[in-house]
């Protein structure tokens, strides 16, 4: 990627995805003090935000960048159109590349923005831009055997549930299983 930074960019009917910029701070900071408690247990509900100073996301940005330009992770903010609100993030990480070109999707919407569609939008548009832009030929999501909106969002935008991965990820104290669901580009 040389010295320029990562800029790709897409936009849908409602929703633009892009890679966070240092103006972008009052909206994403809105977005995360706009949450609501918690609805269940992979949703935060409201974080803790006092450090999220705007020199501290000014280095978040930076490194969002820096992890672009060295192919490990993608990640993407996804804002509304028709008022610039911040309604959450995509993001690839990349696993393989060479013959592979595998890489691996994690989203959030901010809870306050839920039943709209928006992740759904957001998610189908970043999967265009992983396959378009940055190269990838299989995308998998990794999610909790219980967390069910997560997979109903992987199979709206058109992945197909692959297998149970035992023991697959260290998380609480334990490893446990996850679902792969995955999906290749054309």
């Amino acid at each position: 990627m040389g010295t320029e930074n990562f800029t790709a960019r897409s936009e849908t009917k409602r929703l633009i995805v892009r890679p966070l910029a240092p103006g972008d701070y009052a909206e994403w900071l809105e977005g995360f003090n706009g949450r609501s408690p918690s609805r269940h247990a992979y949703d935060p509900g409201r974080l803790d935000m006092e450090g999220c100073t705007e020199p501290w996301f000014s280095e978040l940005v930076d490194n969002h960048q820096r992890l672009a330009k060295e192919d490990i992770a993608h990640v993407f903010g996804v804002f509304r159109k028709e008022d610039g609100r911040h309604l959450g993030m995509v993001d690839f990480s990349t696993l393989a590349r060479q013959e592979f070109q595998w890489g691996r999707v994690g989203y959030t919407i901010h809870n306050q923005y839920w039943q709209q569609g928006y992740g759904k939008e957001a998610v189908k548009e970043a999967l265009h831009i992983a396959f378009t832009e940055l190269g990838f030929h299989r995308i998998e999501a990794h999610i909790n055997l219980d967390n069910e909106a997560s997979a109903r969002l992987a199979e709206g935008v058109g992945m197909a549930f692959e297998c149970v991965r035992k023991a697959f990820i260290f998380e609480g104290g334990e490893w446990i299983d996850h679902l792969i669901y995955t999906i290749q580009s054309d």
